[in-house]
């Protein structure tokens, strides 16, 4: 079922039971603290679960004439109903040790009762009463279909409790209170339709009916209650109730309602003439009521309380998010078959939206003829000369929900024209299948027109991405395109702490390389995750493939003339301090089993290699192809290579050198290597690049040639085992 699906149904099902949601949840809360009131109330005693039925029983009985009823409450407080010596009726909390008389019973205030039954019905009987239980299922399927969107947008069972993306603050704790409130709220919803369905009388009838052959029940020889072996078995913490003999008639016996069974016990014998198990409906109603309401435990209340607060905010953010994806409408000035240039666009909550809009504006500025649609509208345009997409990605490389349609209709729709296109992806690297729907799009695009520009991809909204593009774009197509930064730039949330350890001189390297040694605030991190640095504090975001080396950040820098990233970073000295945050990559970390792993990189892309390596304490067999300008270059890095060579950890290092004679590029160490490349593939082997764009595109030209001529199968076929981060 695609997501579409799933989105509408759990928006749907939200609308329609909204304010009966809202006005259950609302005295959810209220009724919550009721339990915990009453747990508070000191009639519970040490040492409760040590009581047997025959002490209290025994008690009861020396200390007041005539014993009625037990009965023991959710909380474990005892309710005794007895008269006194002077022939006056009690009905209270009893200490089931000594039948000390503690306190009369609890009533309950007359504003939970107005709450309970406001809860139960909303003062509409049995209409109200069915209204609940049908909104108890509707909130039951609401929970399901939003696990289904956390697991699509999780991209997996085993991703269900990964890091969420925090690309907004409703979006964020949606998805962080939703996977928190799971399993409390399927319990709420489930025990409310089942204490429905049994006040409706729809469940199985459950009685309990003991047959007893009165001729023949013995009067001696008549015991003590405290040696009845019955009563001396059952612990009092079992019981719910006990119901005593009204004379001292044989005919007169003891009834012990326990949690999961009934008996009668012959009250001069302690003969137990009748024993029934429950039904399965009487546990399940008795377990029903406990956990709906809390009865019994202030942890679980609490719970409670908690869950029914969280459906409040779900319903807010929830409602949020709706009305902030129908605000971001797309609007033309003209008509679809007038545009020379068409925005289609993939979005799943609204965030590429203002992206498209600015561009769709700034060409109108120019005075160009754009139209503006989203992907899944996708037809005929007569007069088009160059699409643009701009999608995010949804899940595991999912179309988002208004674009999932595009590959069909594409299929279906013809263009009678010559037309290029541009597709950018919008994504996060915290994601496995970062901007893989854009790639899908390109891949599908590149059969009918004509490539104006390769993908490109930008990161977490990134509005210097997106302007980096719009340069590489306006350059093709000769036009003057500028985007309002200020409309699109969100504050970066800076959350890690970072002190400088060591930082190498810059002049001491040929190619103006430094290695940092970073002290963090956090140690949530490992090699092939990204260092995102905003130097002015600004939309401008720098990103720094961290290295993990003994529990310490290691950067390797490159210091560009009026670099904005590599010239803030250089600035820093031994104990400075400053601010970033950490940006996942789960899909460029070291493998955790591998058959073999083959390390690719070429200037400073060899700084997550160099965590890797360390962190490589299974010692799997890794071998490094590392490109470098001269000799020299090689330095900085070779005290820290040859010692995981040493450990182990590295078994062999083969280094191409550019500017040296014979100049040799690790693509060229690839092609020599055909053989050995192709035999780790088809075993299951893998591959990781990391370094410039243009070094990755030589070495996966070259692996695509190896795969072809040994293995038979072109690259793609290997696309699980290449793991790439090139910039």
């Amino acid at each position: 079922m695609t997501i579409s699906i799933w989105r509408f149904s759990h928006l749907m099902l939200a609308l329609v039971s909204s304010v009966f949601i809202l006005l259950a949840s609302v005295t959810g809360v209220v009724l919550a603290f009721q339990p915990i009131s009453e747990q508070l109330e000191p009639y519970k005693i040490s040492d409760f679960e040590d009581v047997k039925v025959a002490e209290t029983v025994t008690q009861l009985h020396k200390k007041y004439p005539e014993v009625l009823e037990i009965q023991v409450d959710a909380n474990q407080f005892v309710l005794a109903s007895v008269i006194n010596e002077n022939g006056e009726s009690l009905n209270g909390y009893i200490n089931p040790k000594t039948a000390e008389f503690l306190g009369d019973r609890i009533e309950v205030s007359n504003f939970f009762k107005w709450v309970t039954n406001f809860h139960r019905s909303l003062f509409l009987k049995s209409i109200g009463r069915f209204f609940v239980g049908l909104c108890s299922f509707f909130l039951f399927l609401i929970a399901i279909s939003g696990t289904v969107l956390i697991l699509k947008r999780q991209g997996g069972l085993k991703q269900f409790f990964s890091k969420v993306v925090n690309e907004n603050f409703n979006q964020y704790w949606h998805v962080v209170l939703g996977r928190l409130n799971l399993i409390p709220i399927i319990i709420i919803t489930l025990t409310g339709i089942y204490l429905s369905a049994e006040k409706f009388n729809l469940l199985p009838v459950r009685s309990v009916k003991h047959l007893i052959d009165f001729d023949t029940l013995s009067e001696s020889p008549k015991q003590d209650f405290q040696n009845f072996s019955v009563f001396k078995s059952i612990y009092l913490s079992e019981v719910k109730r006990i119901e005593f003999p009204f004379s001292n008639d044989v005919e007169d016996y003891f009834t012990l309602s326990l949690k999961d069974k009934e008996l009668i016990v012959n009250q001069f014998t302690g003969e137990v003439l009748s024993e029934i198990n429950y039904p399965l409906v009487t546990l399940f109603s008795d377990l029903s009521l406990l956990l709906h309401t809390g009865q019994g435990s202030i942890f679980w209340s609490i719970i409670l309380a908690v869950a029914s607060v969280n459906i409040l905010f779900f319903m807010y953010s929830g409602f949020a998010m709706t009305l902030k994806r129908r605000q971001s409408k797309l609007k033309n000035k003209f008509k679809k078959d007038a545009c020379k240039y068409v925005i289609l666009v993939g979005s799943e909550n609204g965030g590429t939206l203002p992206f498209a809009n600015q561009l769709q504006q700034q060409l109108l500025k120019a005075g160009e003829t754009v139209y503006i649609t989203e992907l899944n509208n996708y037809d005929t345009f007569s007069n088009a000369e160059h699409f643009i997409v701009l999608t995010a990605t949804y899940g595991e490389g999912e179309a988002p929900a208004n674009a999932n349609k595009f590959l069909e209709r594409l299929n279906i729709i013809k263009q009678t024209q010559n037309i290029s296109y541009s597709v950018v992806g919008f994504g996060s690297l915290a994601y496995p299948e970062f901007c893989k729907f854009a790639f899908d799009v390109d891949k599908a695009l590149s059969i009918k027109f004509q490539q104006e520009l390769p993908v490109f991809t930008i990161n977490d909204k990134s509005v210097e991405s997106f302007e980096e593009w719009l340069t590489l774009w306006n350059k093709n197509k000769k036009l003057p395109i500028k985007i309002s930064k200020e409309k699109l730039t969100v504050k970066p949330k800076l959350n890690v702490g970072l002190t400088v350890l060591d930082k190498t001189k810059v002049e001491d390297h040929p190619d103006d390389t430094f290695l940092m040694r970073l002290k963090s605030n956090t140690r949530k991190f490992t090699s092939g995750d990204l260092l995102a640095i905003y130097p002015n504090n600004d939309y401008r975001e720098r990103l720094y493939s961290i290295g993990k080396v003994d529990n310490y950040m290691q950067l390797s820098i490159k210091l560009h003339e009026n670099g904005l990233g590599s010239g803030f970073l250089n600035s820093f000295s031994k104990g400075d301090s400053f601010k970033a945050r950490i940006i996942t990559n789960s899909a460029f970390h070291f493998p955790k089993k591998a058959s073999r792993v083959i390390l690719i990189a070429n200037g400073t892309g060899i700084a997550p290699f160099l965590g890797m390596l360390n962190q490589n304490i299974k010692q799997l067999e890794t071998h490094l192809y590392y490109g470098l300008r001269q000799k020299e270059s090689f330095d900085i890095y070779k005290s820290a290579l040859k010692e995981s060579q040493s450990k182990n950890q590295l078994k062999t290092l083969n280094l191409a050198l550019s500017r040296e004679m014979p100049k040799t590029y690790v693509q060229d160490l690839i092609k020599r290597d055909a053989s050995f490349i192709a035999e780790t593939l088809k075993n299951n082997g893998v591959v990781m690049i990391c370094g410039s764009l243009a070094m990755q595109n030589d070495v996966l030209s070259v692996l695509d040639s190896i795969t072809t001529e040994n293995l038979k199968q072109p690259l793609e076929y290997f696309n699980s085992q290449i793991k790439t981060d090139c910039y």
